[in-house]
């Protein structure tokens, strides 16, 4: 499962996922928990993996299992994000 995409972020900060992702966000290092509206949150606060940019409420974007990268969607489906990055992939 290397990369999901979520329909709508809850917030700039974070948003609710369910149990069968837990282990994904934890070795991410993006689990965040311990508040009332729910049990589990995957954290993007930091935005955009590539350029930085924040995560809207109601905007799309990925979250890539393998890298623990957060990207909106003009950067998923980018081949050069890896260059972007500074990554090699």
């Amino acid at each position: 499962m290397p990369l999901l995409r979520f329909e709508t972020a809850d917030s700039t900060e974070r948003t609710q996922i369910g149990e069968g992702l837990v282990r994904f966000a934890v070795q991410a290092g993006r689990l965040d928990t311990g508040h009332e509206e729910g049990r589990y949150f995957l954290n993007h606060a930091d935005g955009c993996g590539v350029d930085g940019k924040r995560i809207m409420p109601g905007d799309p974007f990925l979250f890539d299992t393998e890298t623990g990268d957060i990207l909106c969607v003009d950067h998923a489906d980018d081949g050069d994000r890896a260059d972007d990055a500074g990554e090699d992939r």
